[in-house]
């Protein structure tokens, strides 16, 4: 009786459901074309009410493809321009190219989202009738302009034949928009250098930069409102729409007066944080020592375990009788359902907070916490209580990331290396108030083509081989 009740409300019940086996690949499918599909229904229904002929749609409304998951888009729209408006095939792609842009948020060829063939035959047939006839004519263009090189049009292709026969959706994205953009200025050339190079020489105008940004009438007027009467007690209220006038903060380093108030709210912020640690998770620590904050989606390439293994070094370095500031690390962030190396960092950084936390020896010098459930309301507690602002990715791996951008608008240092958007972020503060540590991109590359062996670094880095022996046994 209810069964199509239940089959309905399954495409909204779970954003992201676990892709790992085939009902998830299928939900996650279906749901990604219901809400393309909702929205281009919904924006279609008002321009066509106000009389303007679909030719002009490009003139009034501009479609922004937010990664790959909503490239479905641009087949949708195909489909509806020809088969419910009779649009002839070249008409229907210029309004469609015209009207679509396409944001890249990731280097990651494995997050490069990709679509088993018989699995979209079964689920959009029609669509992809229209992906096949975009490809066949798209690569007629490739090989006109590159015709001895079978090589680059296997590469180029919408559909992915190597193995198992795939829909690659970034290609989609890509060859039906008029503009695609990276999210910061290192990863915008890594694209034009490495995943995206093969379009990038043959469209060398279409990949463009638009560095990622935060709201600071969230992310400190509303999340820090100490630092904000602060800020606005010496600068008036103009900042909160134009964030340049925070340059005029820069005399007021050398105020004593000054310098005293924004420690007092720092001070006040960790309080506040320390308050909502005691109260969720019975873990007392103290405002005083330094906050050291982690917060963002738990990745490999993000690197928490880094982090954690500099956590345990520090353990060992106090228990060996080291003199070190009290620092308290924070940890938040969540691992997608299907993550199963993300979950296990959890539970490892849970499990080296118990042994931690209970040592008598460390005397309130060092702590650990993971926050759980980290979402907006507690990202606006944790942020403005934060000393250091951990931003760790191999670079060449981040795409800019946001929370680093959140944190040193704060007033957090950030420890990082040169990677996303973190180049920036520098450039703005000045290297003297930023730590860099750990290979360039370019580096990185020259490393994994040399060969990378781990064990060199093992054998040859005693505090390394005792931490990383201390997971182990």
């Amino acid at each position: 009786a209810v069964e199509d009740k239940n089959e309905s409300e399954n495409l909204s019940k779970v954003l992201y459901p676990d892709d790992t086996t085939e009902m998830g690949r299928e939900l996650r499918l279906k749901q990604q074309y219901f809400f393309v599909c909702a929205s281009l229904q919904d924006m279609l229904y008002r321009f066509t009410k106000s009389g303007t002929p679909l030719d002009d749609l490009p003139d009034k409304v501009a479609f922004q493809l937010n990664d790959t998951h909503p490239s479905i888009a641009v087949a949708e729209l195909m489909r509806i321009l020809i088969d419910q408006h009779q649009f002839e095939w070249g008409r229907a792609w210029g309004i469609v190219t015209r009207t679509f842009s396409y944001t890249n948020h990731t280097l990651m060829p494995e997050a490069l989202e990709t679509w088993p063939v018989p699995l979209f035959e079964r689920v959009l047939p029609r669509h992809l009738q229209i992906i096949y006839e975009i490809n066949h004519r798209f690569l007629k263009d490739v090989m006109h302009h590159y015709p001895d090189d079978p090589e680059l049009w296997k590469r180029m292709s919408l559909i992915d034949e190597t193995e198992d026969k795939r829909v690659r959706m970034a290609h989609l994205a890509v060859v039906g928009s008029h503009r695609v953009n990276g999210v910061a200025a290192i990863h915008t050339r890594l694209m034009k250098e490495t995943i995206f190079a093969d379009f990038h020489r043959m469209w060398p105008d279409k990949i463009v930069n638009m560095t990622n940004g935060v709201t600071p009438r969230r992310w400190l007027n509303q999340a820090n409102p100490g630092l904000s009467r602060l800020i606005t007690s010496h600068l008036g209220r103009g900042w909160l729409k134009d964030l340049d006038q925070l340059q005029q903060l820069k005399p007021l380093a050398t105020d004593a007066g000054f310098c005293e108030e924004f420690v007092r709210v720092k001070h006040d912020n960790k309080a506040r944080l320390a308050q909502m640690i005691e109260k969720r998770l019975a873990i007392r620590v103290d405002p005083d020592s330094m906050f050291d904050v982690q917060i963002k989606r738990i990745h490999e390439y993000k690197r928490q375990l880094l982090n954690v293994l500099h956590v345990i070094t520090l353990y060992n370095r106090i228990r060996a009788g080291a003199n070190v500031p009290p620092r308290t690390v924070i940890f938040g962030g969540k691992a997608a359902p299907g993550y199963y190396m993300a979950k296990l960092i959890i539970r490892l950084i849970n499990d080296v907070a118990v042994i931690v936390n209970n040592d008598a020896l460390m005397h309130d010098r060092l702590k650990v916490v993971f926050i759980p459930n980290y979402d907006v309301s507690n990202a606006e507690i944790i942020i403005p209580a934060a000393d250091l602002s951990e931003q760790i990715s191999t670079a060449g791996t981040e795409a800019s990331g946001t929370s680093n951008m959140k944190l040193a608008m704060n007033g957090a240092l950030t420890i990082g290396t040169l990677d996303g958007a973190n180049v920036e972020i520098r450039d703005e503060v000045g290297p003297e108030n930023f730590f860099i540590f750990g290979m360039t991109a370019d580096e990185v590359a020259q490393t994994y083509a040399a060969g990378y062996n781990p064990w060199v670094h093992y054998d040859n880095n005693a505090e390394l081989k005792q931490t990383l022996d201390m997971l182990r046994d």
